[in-house]
């Protein structure tokens, strides 16, 4: 779980959940744009690519290879066991 809390601590990742959550299924390219256009972060293709990789590792993304185009996906299971974490109903 560890992987997950430095995974949503840094607030690029973060806008890239968001643009995922919001538009599942997004080439590098097309995440580098919106990142660029919606949140003003100007990181190069690489950077943006090494904050996947910190996102793969942490189960919270996942690449699907569709011809020679990698698409990237959202997996929130992860997000959930940690507001579980905090959130259960069966504490007094």
């Amino acid at each position: 779980m560890g992987d997950v809390y430095r995974a949503i601590a840094d607030p690029t990742r973060r806008a890239l959940l968001d643009e995922l959550v919001e538009r599942d299924g997004q080439t590098l390219f097309e995440l580098c744009s919106r990142l660029v256009t919606r949140h003003d972060v100007g990181s190069s293709r690489q950077a943006v690519s090494q904050h996947l990789d910190v996102l793969e590792a942490a189960g919270l993304v996942t690449r699907s290879k569709q011809g020679r185009t990698t698409l990237h996906h959202v997996h929130t299971a992860p997000l959930a066991e940690v507001a579980e974490r905090w959130l259960r109903t069966d504490r007094k």
